[in-house]
């Protein structure tokens, strides 16, 4: 089996370098603009809707009015024009189902912050990147690249750092089979609840680095707006930033590529996070513990091993006793089970654990509900 599978690495440009990178998305920055202007002006005023065809047309004419286009890759420009078009799509396809419709606004400088090379204009020789009218740009290669490149994706952070990320079409070679099953139960006093009674620890990493973040935020409110003080403290506000997600992210990538590892079969609650981030005072704390993401790589590193990943309705996993079946509500503040039918004692997230479990086997018929211990 073939998937899609994405590999970003650091990029270590020369100044000369991203003082030429920055220049080519502006470049595609402004001509994401134009296409949203003509648009807009198209079907405001001659009640036409222009199509992706049409704009990829228009682009050589666009290149004789504005020669700095010509320093960026054709096929980059071309993936801009389908970028605008995709942004259409989603917008038409909210305004079908009753979202909120989000119609495609302009971009600023600090709202657009990539380009890509869909097909050609680029290559990766040895540890650097070629690039098309950029030369060659220094890769650190942390990781050994699988698979066939497909499409090169120049990204620059918020602090001012580029990335670039490489999406090949890779070969799934499952690992051994495994015996062993599993029900996970996230939670925020740990991160997650093991149906065999292992706990994985919540390191609450915005809550360590609030104290440093807090300090560079105030700082970067004294400062002026528009001075280079004040855009060099904004630098150091996004590292902060970035420091933290950095953290998230790799603490989600070892304990989802631990359990991979050891279970073939893994269940989760199918939690909508967004509405409970809403509605709950624990909203900070929620994105802080990064379900979702624990999600998304628990999912992709599934199918890469050959592993299967099941998703249970979380409605009363932990209201529900595991030994008996019995229903009783609890409050939040309760983390101790205690069944008043069986009396059966343990604490709450490994009981959700457990019925998150049952509920999965039964999705599969291996093991009946009734039969559970």
């Amino acid at each position: 089996m073939i998937i899609k599978k994405s590999f970003q690495y650091r990029l270590h440009p020369t100044k000369k370098q991203a003082k030429a990178l920055q220049a080519v998305l502006d470049e595609c920055r402004w001509l994401y603009n134009q296409l949203l202007e003509q648009r807009k002006l198209a079907y405001e005023e001659l009640d036409i809707p222009l199509s992706k065809y049409q704009q990829s047309m228009l682009l050589p004419l666009m290149k004789e009015e504005r020669p700095s286009l010509a320093q960026v890759h054709s096929q980059a420009l071309q993936n801009v024009v389908d970028r605008l078009d995709k942004s259409f799509q989603a917008f038409f396809r909210r305004c079908k189902t009753g979202e909120k419709p989000g119609f495609p606004r302009f971009r600023g400088e600090h709202r657009y912050d990539s380009f890509c090379f869909p097909q050609s204009g680029f290559s990766l020789v040895g540890k650097e990147l070629k690039l098309s009218k950029l030369g060659c740009i220094r890769v650190k290669m942390h990781r050994p690249i699988q698979g066939v490149i497909k499409t090169c994706t120049l990204k620059r952070t918020a602090s001012g750092e580029w990335n670039v990320s490489f999406s090949c079409e890779v070969d799934v070679v499952s690992q051994e089979t495994k015996e062993e099953v599993v029900g996970i139960d996230v939670g925020l006093e740990n991160f997650a609840m093991l149906s065999n009674g292992e706990k994985i620890e919540n390191p609450r990493f915005f809550k360590q680095g609030q104290k440093a973040l807090a300090k560079a935020q105030r700082k970067f409110a004294k400062l002026e707006k528009g001075t280079p003080e004040r855009k060099k403290q904004g630098k150091v506000v996004a590292k902060a930033h970035e420091r933290i997600r950095n953290q998230r992210k790799d603490f989600c990538h070892k304990e989802s590529k631990k359990i991979i590892d050891r279970y073939q079969y893994i269940y989760v609650e199918d939690l909508n996070i967004a509405p409970m981030m809403e509605q709950s005072t624990f909203a900070k704390s929620i994105a802080d513990a990064s379900w979702n993401q624990f999600l998304q790589f628990l999912t992709y590193k599934a199918v890469d091993a050959g592993r299967k990943v099941g998703l249970v309705n979380p409605a009363y996993t932990s209201q529900d006793c595991h030994r008996c079946g019995y229903r009783e509500a609890k409050k939040l503040s309760q983390r101790e089970h205690c069944c008043s039918h069986c009396g059966y004692k343990t604490s709450r997230d490994f009981n959700a654990a457990q019925n998150i479990l049952a509920l999965g086997l039964d999705g599969l018929g291996e093991i009946p509900r009734s039969l559970r211990l």
